[in-house]
């Protein structure tokens, strides 16, 4: 709680600032910094000047090591109505669940977007500073609530979609700032030269920001989804549950995971575990499990999390999932016409049977693919040969191609 001398203080100092006349936003950072950290046991409001530039909020608010909130600060007498319209501040309403919009005076507590409550600690007139009588009671009923507000769990499908796409939208948005402040010459213009080495060459800015974003978020959800013990997710632990037959995919996340990463971006990530920390993965689960025809819900989800990260892109690439059932039936038809119309005894699981998904998405068809030929692998008695059937006949008939990263960092993890 903080006591009335903070406040006092608070206020004085601004008055001070203001009165000399060249005060901007940035010259009262110090006073906040040190009321917010006043105000509550174990608190910490870190300002992060690689974040700048409408990156990310200008404090972000931490109990011990946990994140909890953020802060948005304006110059003294900015209309914050105005500023809770502008496309920065929609944004950030959308991807973090507990904010402060501030002119320093003003205050609007802001919960998944939504305005939660408003105080205004003083009025300056041009010439001072003029305190309301009940300030510092006001102030400490507001940053209580604020400090100790615990983010909802997500318990379906759509939460969790909208929640990591208004976060991915905001990781991307940092990724292009952060790609034009390089000029070609820095850590993620390093990232994006070893996309287009090993993957696309000729990646816009654009185009690599997009991928790296969704893979990120993608990635992490499918590593909560197979963390056994998720108490302690982070995003270090989300790299070291990528297979390392992937190397790719394992630099990636490791890069992802290290110290390196660009401070505008790490922030982000962390609140992306900090999301998935939130998640009721049994719930999720069991929504899809009472749904006919996704048994596969975790990789199901991708379809609506595109939707709301990006539907004109869901529709463009055609990111549809087909049920399990209809999957099934098809892959079984084809195996059936192998054997009966081709003379291939073995159907697809024949050594001269080339097999290839043109837009293999998560990888579902050469997932139920593996399965039936797996089958019938056992049916001939020859299960203890299936881990070198895999490596000799199998894997070089294989092929899948995918244009989005995202499903392919799924499909990997799948297989």
């Amino acid at each position: 709680m903080t006591d009335t001398s903070s406040i006092v203080t608070y206020l004085a100092e601004l008055e001070a600032a203001l009165k000399r006349g060249d005060a901007r936003e940035h010259t009262h950072r110090p006073a906040i910094h040190r009321l917010l950290e006043a105000s509550g046991e174990r608190i910490t409001a870190t300002n992060e000047p690689a974040r700048e530039g409408g990156n990310a909020p200008d404090f972000v608010i931490s109990r011990g090591m946990a994140p909890i909130g953020h802060v948005e600060t304006k110059d003294v007498g900015e209309t914050l109505n105005k500023i809770l319209k502008t496309e920065q501040l929609k944004r950030y309403r959308e991807a973090l669940p507990n904010l402060l919009l501030t002119d320093y005076l003003e205050f609007i507590w802001l919960v998944d977007g939504a305005e939660r409550a408003r105080i205004v600690l003083a009025e300056w007139d041009g010439k001072k500073i003029i305190s309301r009588a009940n300030a510092a009671e006001e102030w400490n009923q507001f940053i209580v609530a604020f400090l100790n507000h615990r983010a909802e769990t997500l318990r379906t499908p759509t939460q969790l979609a909208q929640k990591l796409a208004a976060q991915t939208r905001l990781l991307k948005e940092a990724m292009l700032k952060i790609l034009l402040a390089e000029q070609g010459q820095g850590e993620l213009s390093s990232e994006k030269a070893a996309f287009e080495a090993t993957l696309l060459p000729n990646l816009s800015d654009d185009e690599f920001a997009d991928m790296f974003a969704q893979t990120i978020a993608y990635g992490m959800f499918t590593a909560r989804r197979f963390d056994t013990a998720p108490d302690d997710f982070s995003r270090q632990k989300a790299a070291n549950l990528i297979p390392k037959t992937n190397p790719f995919l394992r630099r990636f996340f490791q890069y992802i995971a290290g110290h390196d990463l660009h401070p505008g971006l790490a922030w982000l990530v962390d609140n992306m575990a900090e999301l998935m920390l939130r998640v009721d993965m049994t719930a999720i689960l069991e929504h899809y499990g009472r749904k006919r025809g996704f048994e596969d819900p975790v990789f199901h989800f991708y379809e609506r999390f595109l939707a709301a990260y990006d539907p004109h892109l869901r529709e463009s690439r055609g990111v549809y999932y087909t049920p399990e059932p209809v999957v099934d039936f098809i892959v079984r038809g084809v195996d059936e016409l192998l054997r009966e119309r081709f003379g291939r005894a073995q159907g697809l699981a024949d050594g001269n049977t080339l097999i290839l998904d043109p837009a293999v998405g998560t990888a579902t068809f050469l997932r139920n693919v593996l399965q039936q030929v797996r089958a019938r692998v056992l049916e001939n008695g020859q299960a203890g040969m299936w881990g070198s059937y895999v490596s000799e006949k199998l894997l070089p008939r294989l092929f899948g191609f995918e244009l989005m990263m995202a499903p392919y960092t799924v499909a990997h993890l799948k297989l």
